[in-house]
Order: C-alpha cells, then sequence, then structure tokens
C-alpha cells in the first residue's frame, strides 16, 4: 500500500485534529496548546518527544533500524494577529487571531506523516520531526537553532511545505536554488526641526523630507542593482505628526526589502542608509535607519529537490510535479535550516481558494494526505531499509 493510500485510513482523524487547531490559533511564540497538542499525540505514537526547544518548539524522533543517517521534516505552527471573516463551523474561536496561512494544515499533515512512520518502520535510520514555532516574522527558526537544534538533532537533509491555493489540489511544484526570497524589515527616522503650521520658515520639515526620501528610495533598485538580481524594496507605511497645524519633529518611514542572495540585501541595506541620510541632509535634516534582517533567502540544495521531486511524482506521477517554479518574493524562515543543513522546500495544491494571509483564507483538509505521504515518502527514499530487514 502507498504512504498516500495509508495515510488516507487516518483522514478523518488527521481532518478533526487540523480543525481543532483552527478554532484555537495561537501567536507567535506563545504556541502552548498547539504544542502540547502536538507532543501528546507524538508520545501516543510512541516517538521520543523533546518540548520547549526554542520556546515552544517541539521535536519528536523516531528511529529505526542500525542507520545513523538522519532526515528532518519540518512544519510552522503559529497563526497571524487577524480576525477571521469566513463562515466555517470551526472557525477562530481567538479574537485578534487566525491561522490564516495554513500552518495548522502544515503541522498535521507532518503529524500524520510521523503516525505511518511510527506504524510502518519502513525507513532505516533516524527521522526527526521538527514543530516549529513563530514563522510568521517572530524567529522562531533561529530560536530552535540557538537552542542547539541540529546540534541535539542532527540532520543530514531537511525537508518543509507549504499550502498553495490555486494550484490544483494532489500536484506539487519546486525549483532547485533560490525559491523564496530573503526579507528585511526597515524603519528609517527623519529629524528635523518643529514649527507652527503657519510658520514653515522656521522649521526643518521631516514630513516633507520623508516624501523625497520615500521616492528615492525607489532608485535603489533600478539604479543601484544589477538588472539580473531580482529585488524589491517597498515603503509600507510614513508616519509624521499628530496636529493640523504642527510641523513635527520626526517623521517615521517603514517597510520591507525582498532578495534572493544576501550579498544583495546587504547592497539594498547599504543603499537604504546612503540615500535616506543624504536626501534628509539636503533639506537640513538627519536620518538613522533600522534594518532588521527577518528571513533569510530559501535556497533548494539541487539533490534534495531531485529527491524531493522524485518522490512526489512516484505519489501522483510526473505530469503533477512542477520542477521549474518560478520563485517568489513572498519569504520563509525554514530558510535560516536550510543554511546549516542541505534541503528543500516545496509547494503543494490547496485548490482554489483565498490566498494566504486572507481573512477568508481556508485550508482544504483534502490536500492533508498529499502532504503527509510526500513527508512519508522522501524519508522511506532517503533512509532505505534492507529487504532483509
Amino acid at each position: 500500500m502507498s504512504p498516500l493510500d495509508a495515510i488516507r485510513r487516518h483522514h478523518a482523524e488527521l481532518t478533526a485534529f487540523r480543525r481543532d487547531l483552527h478554532a484555537h490559533p495561537e501567536l507567535g511564540m506563545a504556541e502552548f496548546r498547539t504544542a502540547e497538542k502536538v507532543a501528546t499525540a507524538l508520545e501516543a505514537l510512541g516517538i521520543e518527544v523533546h518540548r520547549g526547544v526554542g520556546g515552544t518548539g517541539v521535536v519528536g524522533v523516531l528511529r529505526n533500524g542500525s542507520g545513523n543517517r538522519a532526515i528532518g521534516l519540518r512544519a510552522d505552527m503559529d497563526a497571524l494577529p487577524m480576525d477571521e471573516l469566513t463562515d466555517l463551523p470551526y472557525r477562530s474561536t481567538v479574537k485578534g487571531a487566525m491561522h490564516a496561512c495554513g500552518h495548522d494544515g502544515h503541522t498535521t499533515m507532518l503529524l500524520g506523516a510521523a503516525k505511518y512512520l511510527a506504524e510502518t518502520h519502513n525507513f532505516d535510520g533516524i527521522v526527526h520531526f521538527i514543530f516549529q514555532p513563530g514563522e510568521e516574522g517572530c524567529g522562531g527558526a533561529l530560536a530552535m537553532l540557538e537552542d542547539g537544534l541540529f546540534e541535539r538533532f542532527p540532520c543530514d537533509a531537511i525537508y518543509g511545505m507549504h499550502n498553495r491555493p490555486n494550484m490544483p489540489l494532489g500536484e506539487y511544484a519546486i525549483n532547485s536554488g533560490p525559491t523564496a526570497a530573503g526579507g528585511a524589515f526597515f524603519d528609517i527616522t527623519i529629524t528635523g526641526k518643529g514649527s507652527h503650521g503657519a510658520r514653515p520658515e522656521v522649521s526643518i520639515d521631516p514630513v516633507l523630507a520623508a516624501c523625497h526620501v520615500t521616492t528615492a528610495l525607489q532608485s535603489i533598485v533600478s539604479r543601484n542593482l544589477s538588472p539580473r538580481d531580482a529585488a524589491v524594496v517597498s515603503v509600507t507605511k510614513v508616519v509624521g505628526g499628530d496636529a493640523y497645524n504642527v510641523i513635527p519633529e520626526t517623521a517615521v518611514i517603514s517597510g520591507t526589502a525582498r532578495f534572493f542572495a544576501r550579498e544583495v540585501g546587504a547592497q539594498i541595506e547599504e543603499g537604504l542608509k546612503r540615500v535616506a541620510e543624504g536626501v534628509a541632509a539636503g533639506f537640513g535634516a538627519s536620518a538613522s535607519l533600522d534594518y532588521r534582517l527577518i528571513f533569510a533567502p530559501t535556497i533548494n540544495d539541487a539533490e534534495q529537490t531531485e529527491a524531493y521531486a522524485a518522490a512526489a511524482a512516484e505519489l501522483v506521477g510526473d505530469a503533477k510535479v512542477a520542477r521549474d517554479k518560478p520563485p517568489g518574493m513572498g519569504s520563509e524562515d525554514f530558510s535560516f535550516m536550510m543554511e546549516r543543513v542541505p534541503g528543500a522546500y516545496i509547494y503543494l495544491g490547496n485548490g482554489d481558494g483565498a490566498m494566504p494571509h486572507n481573512p477568508r483564507y481556508q485550508f482544504n483538509d483534502e490536500a492533508i494526505p498529499y502532504g503527509a505521504a510526500l513527508y512519508a515518502r522522501v524519508v522511506e527514499k532517503g533512509l532505505v531499509k534492507d529487504s532483509k530487514g
């Protein structure tokens, strides 16, 4: 029996688990209930459990045979700080929190793989089931790494996945090399001299300077980076002043940068500082930059990409596995783990529906067997069991 067929036998149980997580979402680094439910479920399967890794992270360890090779499988557990606008019977019961990215589904798929592998033991080696907190810009991957994730649970390869709405159910997409962008957040504080709104001549207007800085920042991608280097610099917030008749002392420009190589991110950081300081100085103001790397670029290792794609093709056929997915400008903090261990990150179809981070997003429970089976099959292929065993 294929992993897909075997896991489908537990589909109702897994769906119920996922919907319970959906109804009780928890924000990044505060996934206490979620983590305990995961840990308890793993223990019920006879899997060795380690709680509190990197805060609320959970790692399950399953060994079989005499092999020392280890594979890590990772899923994220956190929800987003937003209200749900669906009419689902299991919609969020927590105000200001919603599983709008499908992490409840990712967690359930990894648990489904753990259940299958604990039942079949069709591998020789070690599997580390990594349930990560705080993916949504909360530093969860780094927290687990700083807590000795790969020193305590060494892996020879690591795999992750994400659902993709408006991609057909039962299909997968992957590519070798950059697959998701690195991401940084920035704040530029412009400091001038406040005044009455009727006396601009005695002010140094930080709002005016901020507007010019915002426009000039667009030159970083168009004129400072090579056309071969895809990147985005987006100003998403400009805040200055509290009253109609007061020119304030300060204004703050905030936004995000996206890139596929760390060196390009460093170029953007330098450009933000140079442009902001130079333009502000032209108005007699000063500028200071706070630049924070939140996500590293997600780079798929060629060998692990092929292993993942081959495992997917065994489940659904080559025609349903796209191996040339264009890189996307979204970000994923699994990237920090993949900088330490060769790995691959794949997308699986979620069927038609709202995109992630939308209050009407819905994870498709029919995708659960496809994700769980792929996690399981890549382990079976990577930790091949001796036919005599």
